[in-house]
């Protein structure tokens, strides 16, 4: 009943939440794979068949990570490049807007530190994130334990007593099934529309007359 208890959503179980929601005031469960895919399936389908509702959402995200999005190669990583960090933001920017505006969450970004980030390079991040009106928190828990993440857990507190929570699915569960898989690419992932060729297009109408 512990984390990926269930690799198909990224998420643990239902039992695993609703036990430790016994035990404390504040339970953070993970939805592996960030904010599009764990996500959405923590929300349209262990939220939804659970009755679970969360308050607010942590997304964790490195500055390493973000400047290999902004094209810096893997051995790279660990140089500083203000540049690159900024054209990788978009990426980050994409689930905040995921978690805020599709499933309806407030958000804290906290940066898991990295000993190569510069201060010039977690500066940055805070600029470049404050129109966004979302924390940026720095966790040091690697170097520093639980202590290390006082400060992320300071700022989900404020945040589930401050901001709004508009709690949300991504599609409506009567939507025939090629409708909610639209519906999952172009508001989460930013496509255009979907395609499939005529096999899969036929299993999918078979699932769907099978009360899938």
């Amino acid at each position: 009943g512990g984390p990926f208890a269930n690799i198909a959503h990224g998420c643990n179980s239902v039992m695993a939440t609703s036990t430790a929601l016994k035990l404390a005031d504040y339970v953070i469960t993970e939805a592996g794979f960030g904010g599009d895919l764990g996500a959405e399936k923590f929300v349209d389908i262990k939220c939804r068949k659970s009755g679970l509702r969360p308050d607010a959402c942590v997304i964790v995200a490195t500055i390493r990570a973000l400047k290999y999005h902004g094209g810096v190669d893997k051995g790279d990583l660990g140089r500083e490049d203000l540049a690159a960090l900024e054209a990788g933001l978009v990426n980050l920017q994409r689930h905040v807007q995921n978690v805020r505006l599709h499933y309806g969450l407030p958000c804290v970004v906290a940066i898991n530190h990295f000993t190569a980030d510069t201060d010039a390079e977690i500066a940055l991040l805070k600029k470049l994130m404050e129109p966004s009106g979302v924390p940026v928190v720095l966790s040091t828990h690697w170097a520093n334990g639980g202590a290390g993440a006082v400060d992320v857990a300071n700022a989900v507190v404020d945040v589930i007593g401050r901001d709004e929570n508009q709690f949300r699915f991504v599609y409506e569960e009567g939507l025939p099934l090629w409708e909610k898989m639209r519906t999952i690419a172009t508001k989460i992932y930013g496509a255009a529309d979907i395609s499939a060729d005529g096999a899969v297009r036929t299993q999918v109408a078979r699932l769907q007359e099978d009360g899938y």
